[in-house]
């Protein structure tokens, strides 16, 4: 068993959908068709936001969504917007494998850190995270537009 970590290509289309749509899923919201196709080519254009595939014995069971932005008192920071791993290929070391190459990657570009969020009810995700990084205790607010 081999993971490999890669920039998203343009034949993934339908691996990465079928992925993204359960990621979607899993939290229980819905998106527009168009809104596929809008973070689609903005992932392939890998300019503001980037996207990475974990493939498994060649196949597309992983994926990433991670940007950076400007901060206030440090250098930029990087900012993992999505990370998902297809079920049947859980506890396989894939969502690690995704976080150390985007960790590296913002390494290498001087960002001062790298952070996400998950749901508190998401233990499974909470455990990996738990042991890769430290949960400092912020509570996220957001105001839907």
């Amino acid at each position: 068993m081999t993971i490999s970590i890669r920039q998203l290509q343009p034949t993934d289309r339908g691996d990465w959908e079928r992925l993204f749509r359960a990621y979607v899923d899993f939290y229980e919201r819905s998106l527009e068709p168009e809104a596929y196709d809008r973070a689609w080519a903005r992932l392939l254009a890998d300019a503001e936001i980037h996207g990475r595939a974990a493939c498994l014995d060649g196949r597309v069971v992983g994926i990433a969504h991670f940007l950076t932005h400007a901060h206030t008192n440090a250098d930029d920071v990087c900012y993992l917007q999505d990370l998902f791993t297809a079920p049947a290929a859980r506890g396989r070391g894939v969502a690690r494998a995704l976080i150390e190459h985007v960790t590296e990657w913002a390494r290498v570009r001087r960002c001062s850190r790298l952070y996400w969020q998950t749901q508190a009810s998401n233990a499974r995700a909470r455990s990996l995270y738990d042991q890769v990084a430290e949960h400092r205790g912020f509570i996220v607010y957001q105001i839907g537009l």
